[in-house]
């Protein structure tokens, strides 16, 4: 079994604390305006109540990825 590393290895946390998948929060993160990481941690700390450490994996995470535009 492989541990995930990085960003990723918040995810189930994130999963368990908030009650919605990973993959619900990166389509909030796509269809954001905003365009920086740290707008993008602020704003999911802001209006979604995330702590920091887990804004800041999803933001990492999926600007990692790309924004799938």
């Amino acid at each position: 079994m492989t541990t995930a590393k990085g960003p990723a290895s918040y995810f189930p946390s994130i999963e368990k604390k908030y009650g919605q998948p990973v993959a619900h929060w990166q389509e909030l993160i796509r269809a954001s305006p905003l365009t920086k990481h740290m707008e993008l941690v602020g704003w999911l700390k802001a209006e979604h109540g995330l702590g920091h450490g887990h804004a800041n994996a999803l933001v990492a995470h999926t600007l990692a990825e790309g924004r799938g535009e």
